[in-house]
């Protein structure tokens, strides 16, 4: 495979320009999260990961093997391993390969590219390198024709197949290897950059479930609100496709009058919004274990690797981690894509509900395999995709949840950076006369403008 123009003076200049980083780094230490003062917050305080519920680490430290020190330590740095891979993503450019944390404390963070010449650069970073074959692009490209070819076919014995940064492949799990094969061919997607993995379950949807809170459909299958928001002025919240199709009417778990589906997409995305009546109102919480709130402040995406905890009816709160973000699932019911997968456990009565990092929303649970006493997996849709496709706006704790939720990208006085707009990484904004580049996926709150938020945006 060619090697892409050769950008190292780019890349040094990045390494400069964000040196004071590395005092942060990935030591695994808490004062990694608090940066001196006068100085732009770190990723950890833009993240609050210090607003991390008790029952949160308390799960993460039972479903992960480790203490509550461990625990905070883990939240701390998974943010500032984000913000860095982020930065050496906008780097790196074409040769960028994928990043991950690894160890009990997602004290390593390891960034791959193509190109040699990029090590150095990388470990000035903190990162560990790692030199691969493949771009991320190469690898999403394929994956990308992989989702075209399964349009038209049963995928039903090839049920999963992602984009696996630490192989470097593009795997498809499948019951019958013969299917994989079938799937791969279709697709024409070359052997040197895919994998083929055994499974033995069918990935299902969990109905009959509640996120933070239960809810009914048609006053008969229930299902779980994941994530409160705001539309302009109208209240609600984000929930699974599979529970509902648009139109379709929905009382509280109290089976008081609630709301109506809105908009809903399943199979293809398993994403939907409600609309409450006058007498709910949208809180910025997820309901934790004992009934206690947990705050989110935002919905900035984790990373491969990062520790992910999920709120659900059936089994309450359990933990795990990220372990591929492009990721396609075929259920019965058709093939849904991109999802995120995870080694969290779930069971029917849990679909729906909210999936969240430290105090950062990360989707709504939408099938899985396995259950919580023999362990097992669990996909979500993430919820950056939900929130830009019906132009929601997640309610935050101490953000501005008004009406900038439509997601157009209106200009404000600042440029064209606009509070309610979900932005992905590579995007670029321009605020006070200066151009931004985004390195996390968020939605952007009044308060996170591109200067105030190094670990979201940088500079260019």
């Amino acid at each position: 495979m060619p090697h892409r123009h050769r950008h190292h003076r780019a890349v040094g200049a990045a390494v400069a320009a964000t040196a004071a980083l590395l005092v942060a780094g990935l030591s695994g230490s808490a004062s990694a999260g608090t940066a001196p003062a006068g100085s732009a917050p770190t990723a950890a305080e833009t993240l609050r990961t210090d607003a991390a519920p008790p029952a949160l680490l308390k799960a993460m430290q039972r479903d992960l093997g480790i203490d509550r020190r461990q625990a905070e330590r883990r939240l701390v740095n998974e943010a500032e391993a984000g913000a860095t891979a982020g930065r050496l993503r906008a780097a790196l450019g074409g040769d960028f390969a994928g990043a991950w944390v690894r160890g009990a404390e997602s004290g390593t963070l390891t960034v791959a590219t193509t190109d040699a010449g990029d090590v150095a650069a990388i470990e000035a970073r903190g990162a560990e390198a790692k030199v691969v074959r493949h771009s991320l692009a190469d690898l999403d490209a394929a994956k990308a024709r992989l989702d075209t070819a399964a349009a038209g076919l049963n995928t039903a014995d090839a049920p999963v197949w992602y984009v696996d940064t630490r192989t470097n492949t593009v795997v498809v799990e499948a019951i019958r290897p013969a299917a994989a094969r079938s799937l791969l061919t279709a697709a024409g997607v070359d052997g040197s950059l895919a994998h083929v993995k055994n499974r033995t379950e069918r990935p299902r949807t969990f109905y009959d479930l509640r996120g933070g809170e239960a809810y009914y459909i048609n006053n008969s299958s229930r299902c779980s609100i994941g994530f409160p928001i705001t539309k302009g002025t109208q209240q609600g919240f984000a929930t699974a496709g599979h529970c509902g199709r648009a139109g379709s009417s929905t009382t509280g778990a109290n089976r008081v009058a609630q709301g109506t589906f809105q908009g809903s997409i399943f199979p293809g995305r398993d994403m939907a919004w409600v609309a409450t009546n006058s007498s709910w109102t949208a809180t910025p919480y997820v309901l934790g274990a004992g009934g206690q709130n947990v705050q989110v402040t935002g919905s900035t995406a984790s990373p491969v690797g990062a520790s992910v905890c999920r709120s659900g009816s059936t089994t309450g709160w359990h933990c795990g981690t990220v372990t591929q973000l492009n990721t396609s699932v075929t259920y019965q019911e058709g093939t849904i894509s991109p999802v995120t997968r995870t080694t969290v456990c779930a069971e029917p009565g849990d679909s729906g509900g909210s999936f969240i990092s430290g105090s950062q929303a990360q989707g709504v649970t939408s099938g899985g395999s396995g259950d919580c006493r023999t362990g097992g997996e669990t996909f979500f849709q993430p919820i950056n995709a939900l929130l830009q496709n019906y132009g929601l706006t997640l309610k935050t704790t101490g953000g501005d949840d008004g009406d900038g939720g439509d997601g157009d990208g209106g200009e404000e006085p600042g440029g064209t950076w606009a509070a309610g707009t979900v932005y992905q990484p590579g995007d670029t904004v321009t605020y006070g006369g200066a151009t931004f580049r985004c390195l996390q996926g968020h939605q952007a709150y009044a308060g996170w403008e591109p200067p105030n938020v190094p670990a979201l945006w940088q500079r260019v």
